[in-house]
């Protein structure tokens, strides 16, 4: 019949019992068999260990008396095993090997050799503010990494806590306990507009702004502040055009009339792509603040680490660069 070992952990004595009620062994005492294995010397254990020679010998009397067996007995040659001692050598040092691969720290995430996938929730806005600088990012020093995108919604919190998601980057108030956010950047509010628009010029007064048609953009809780504003103000807009996201916003701007009040770093960069007038907003909008979200279960693992870097780097760096004259 084969022999078995128990371990118990030395941080939890009363942690329970092993197969059929076996009392679990401190893991310091499989230490001091194995040295005493291959050493036959109390007094060289004691030097290995760091311990006092009394206090060794204290630590074998308990091993002894777990194992009900002397395990060494002293001769001319020094300590030598016991038959039930050759027996157990094997599955003790497994078992202090299983420990200490345990307690090793995890591999050190090399970007450059990396082959790994991290699914990151953002809105569509980020898609085009956030996503081209991720992604040209991970081309240059982690060309074997692969960027799945989802949506932010209602599933994003159950899907950072299951492991479903690395990180979400956005305005994701009221997360509960569990999870991380970093702040990247601020975000308030700017009106697109037509650089040839026939009757707004150098600036956009609240009266214009009340007078001309609109389109409105639905795109979550940034939306909700907006919303919120219009109503506590009491400012009515004629609604023209109704959008899900921000795909084509750009075009239609720059071929209408029409104004769009967006968050500024969208506004900004689909400024830059069309000709796009940004306009301080003519009335009051609270600002908010951009994060990445992560779950505790992510926050150790050396990858999520490295690529919440990254996002803090780059998103971090883009705001400063926006606010320098």
């Amino acid at each position: 019949m084969a022999s078995r070992l128990s371990v118990r952990n030395t941080a939890h004595p009363r942690s329970g019992t092993g197969e059929g009620g076996a009392a679990l062994l401190d893991a310091k005492l499989l230490q001091l068999f194995d040295l005493l294995y291959t050493t036959g010397s109390v007094t060289r254990c004691a030097e290995q260990l760091g311990q006092s020679q009394p206090t060794v010998s204290i630590w074998l009397a308990k091993l002894r008396h777990a194992l009900d067996d002397p395990l060494f007995v002293r001769t001319a040659a020094g300590m030598q095993p016991t038959p039930r001692a050759d027996a157990l050598i094997g599955p003790a040092r497994e078992v202090i090997e299983s420990l200490r691969r345990l307690a090793a720290r995890g591999p050190a995430f090399d970007p450059a050799q990396a082959q790994r996938s991290f699914r990151v929730c953002m809105t569509d806005a980020s898609h085009i503010t956030l996503l081209p600088r991720l992604l040209a990012h991970l081309r240059r020093v982690a060309p074997g990494v692969r960027i799945d995108v989802a949506p932010i919604d209602a599933g994003t919190a159950e899907a950072l806590q299951a492991g479903k998601a690395d990180i979400a980057l956005g305005y994701i108030p009221g997360l509960e306990s569990g999870f991380y956010q970093q702040t990247l950047y601020a975000q308030d509010f700017v009106c697109l507009v037509n650089q040839k628009h026939p009757r707004i010029g150098r600036t956009l007064t609240r009266k214009a702004y009340q007078s001309e048609a609109h389109i409105e953009i639905v795109y979550g809780r940034g939306h909700a502040l907006l919303d919120g504003a219009l109503k506590e103000q009491r400012i009515e807009r004629h609604v023209l055009l109704e959008l899900p996201g921000f795909l084509g916003l750009a075009t239609i701007v720059s071929s209408t009339d029409l104004i769009a009040t967006v968050p500024r770093m969208i506004g900004e960069t689909l400024a830059g792509l069309g000709a796009v007038g940004v306009y301080p907003c003519p009335f009051e909008i609270p600002s908010y603040l951009v994060k990445q979200h992560w779950h505790a279960r992510q926050h150790d693992d050396p990858g999520h680490r490295w690529l919440r870097s990254v996002c803090s780097e780059l998103f971090m760096r883009l705001d400063q660069s926006r606010k320098k004259p």
